[in-house]
């Protein structure tokens, strides 16, 4: 069982940026995929973004494609959402999770999230 905790949210304005960090705990995470959610008001949880365990495969929602990155670095357990050109749209609760391959569906148990508000 991994553990997650996400950082790095806050408020921003649009067309600004943010890197958000999750740290998972766990003996598991260097051979688990892995990937970013997100929750907006009132909406269910959305896959943004996920990566395989090696690194070498990214995926992207298409409403983030070209602005947002994923990566990770195994020797510090951690993965990473590189996020530019924000929009209000972006706006959520965002959470990382292990996802099954190929798949892309979360597997894990949740963690508390990292809050990002975007202003136009």
């Amino acid at each position: 069982q991994v553990q997650l905790v996400e950082s790095g949210g806050g408020l921003v304005q649009a067309g600004g940026s943010l890197r958000l960090s999750c740290a998972a705990s766990g003996r598991t995470f260097s051979n688990s995929a892995m990937g970013w959610f997100r929750q907006a008001p009132g909406k269910e949880r959305e896959f943004v973004a996920a990566i395989s365990w090696s690194g070498a495969s990214r995926y992207y929602a298409a409403s983030v494609k070209g602005r947002f990155t994923i990566s990770r670095d195994n020797a510090k357990n951690t993965v990473y959402l590189q996020m530019n050109s924000l929009k209000p749209e972006d706006t959520a609760v965002y959470y990382c999770n292990a996802v099954a391959h190929p798949s892309l569906r979360p597997v894990g148990s949740w963690g508390q999230g990292t809050q990002v508000i975007v202003s136009s």
